[in-house]
């Protein structure tokens, strides 16, 4: 579907737990000097500005990252997080402007490192690549569908790359591309890490996708899922959001054990709060 804008949720409870674990992921492949590829399948328009009339219809931030904004106290992991909203407002004191997954890597990765961007709606495609002039070398954003995209991009010529999938789900056929498309992923990258964000919401193919995921032939996978309250009594809504990562960090577990608690804590908008950790 071409109606969905991200800039109505930017920096909700969603975005949160990609984006901390987005950095995360990053963060261990910086650790080696050999470079690698970020890619991402539905990129957005990489920066959202919460000031305006489209992120303050519903103020989903609030209750997101502005929890975090200035919170005392946090995890060091989540710390990570919060460093890299903070260099998208200049170190202003106020929260203004969001960053999407393109410029949370943008901000992140170094010269040798390279970003391939998708995104099919045709306004988002536009901000986004305004949003990257001056960084053509590094990062290139194509317009169009991102499941079929990425075949091309796989293997990189590093041999070392994650790659970011994160529909909308608002089609229900997003669940079903998504399983297939991890699938011809692992057959061309096997050696990839491969993150995939999934909204909870009362959809059975929202239940079922982490157990499909399983299935796609990684021996080596985490899912972790947060749950900021219960589900809706009309069905409708997001109640919270999980991420499967496919051949993780040997250190994520752990870290996710230590900060998973204090962040379903933080984000908590009723006595339902809680988050689930499974490791393969």
């Amino acid at each position: 579907m071409l109606s969905y804008r991200h800039g109505f949720h930017a920096g909700n409870h969603a975005d949160v737990l990609k984006h901390f674990l987005l950095v995360q992921l990053l963060g261990y492949l910086l650790q080696k000097d050999k470079p690698f590829w970020y890619v991402d399948t539905h990129a957005g328009a990489a920066l959202y500005a919460l000031t305006d009339s489209t992120a303050l219809k519903n103020s989903e931030f609030e209750s997101g990252i502005g929890r975090l904004w200035t919170k005392r106290g946090l995890p060091k992991a989540l710390q990570a997080y919060v460093a890299q909203v903070r260099l998208t407002n200049d170190g202003a004191k106020s929260l203004r402007t969001y960053p999407g997954s393109p410029k949370i890597a943008l901000q992140m990765l170094r010269p040798q490192d390279r970003l391939r961007l998708f995104e099919k709606h045709t306004t988002e495609i536009r901000i986004l690549q305004q949003n990257l002039a001056g960084e053509e070398r590094r990062a290139i954003a194509y317009p169009g569908d991102g499941f079929d995209g990425l075949k091309a991009m796989l293997p990189p010529p590093s041999r070392r790359g994650l790659v970011l999938l994160d529909p909308s789900y608002e089609d229900k056929t997003d669940y079903k591309r998504t399983k297939q498309t991890l699938v011809d992923a692992l057959t061309r990258f096997a050696t990839g890490t491969y993150a995939i964000w999934y909204p909870l919401v009362q959809r059975r193919e929202s239940r079922q996708l982490p157990n499909s995921l399983r299935l796609a032939g990684a021996d080596d996978w985490l899912h972790v899922s947060l749950t900021v309250k219960a589900p809706a009594a009309d069905g409708y809504g997001l109640h919270g959001s999980g991420m499967f990562i496919v051949n993780p960090p040997w250190t994520l577990a752990e870290t996710l054990r230590q900060a998973m608690p204090w962040l379903a804590d933080a984000l908590a908008q009723d006595h339902e709060a809680t988050f689930l950790l499974e490791t393969s």
